[in-house]
């Protein structure tokens, strides 16, 4: 499993395990909403040349 695999994995088990618990509604969210949009947001601080970089490395991982 790849390095970025294993992180969407841990994420969402902290995500269902932050739903499961008795925590007030807005916490839950909060922790669902900062662990999985994490990486949305880190993506989008990137400038345009580092985003292409990345997509050319990525599709350059899967064989494309």
């Amino acid at each position: 499993m790849s390095p970025l695999g294993k992180y969407y994995v841990g994420a969402a088990i902290v995500a269902v395990i932050a739903v499961i618990l008795p925590l007030p509604s807005i916490l839950t969210w909060l922790i669902v909403l900062g662990v999985l949009g994490a990486p949305v947001v880190a993506y989008f601080m990137l400038d345009e040349s580092q985003r292409a970089r990345l997509r050319r490395i990525r599709r350059r991982q899967i064989g494309g």
